[in-house]
């Protein structure tokens, strides 16, 4: 097999290109990888919400659909 220079300078040259632009594009990705994290997080904690509030909702549902009509617990403080 014959040595075709160009050839070995473009694999040369990708490689160490990779090397370099790795150490380079580490932080950035480090950056964008902890934003997805904030973003994931952030959606998480807001589903939970929603969560709880759907639950009170059947709470007070199921409640209601088995005599008590109790809207809220501020309500029994007025009366």
């Amino acid at each position: 097999m014959k040595f075709d220079l160009p050839s070995f300078l473009m694999g040369y040259g990708a490689g160490a290109g990779t090397v370099l632009m790795t150490k380079h594009l580490r932080p950035l990705l480090v950056e964008m990888a902890t934003s997805a994290y904030h973003f994931v997080d952030m959606v998480m904690a807001r589903a939970a919400m929603k969560h709880e509030d759907l639950e009170d909702l059947m709470a007070e549902a199921k409640a209601r659909a088995r005599g008590g009509h109790r809207t809220r617990p501020t309500d029994e403080a007025r009366a």
